[in-house]
């Protein structure tokens, strides 16, 4: 994989912040950390997604019908305890 050097421009305040990660063992350096941050946003986005096509999903299913809770709940408990 190849990477891509960016200029990136930081407030004095976030500058402080990331260099206080790396400090406490966090991370190597800079880079590491802002790759890191872009993994998470990339993961976040991903769950979003997969939740948004449930949702759509469930909408498109059809009408809603009623489920009794309590035998709901026994079937639930007898499958997974």
């Amino acid at each position: 994989m190849g990477t891509v050097r960016k200029t990136i421009s930081l407030t004095d305040t976030q500058d402080a912040w990331i260099k206080s990660q790396i400090s406490a063992g966090h991370y190597t350096n800079d880079s590491e950390y802002i790759r890191d941050l872009i993994r998470r946003e990339q993961e976040r986005n991903a769950a979003l997604e997969a939740i948004r096509a449930g949702l759509i999903e469930g909408e498109l299913s059809g009408e809603p019908r009623h489920v009794d809770v309590n035998t709901f709940k026994t079937r639930m408990m007898a499958k997974y305890g």
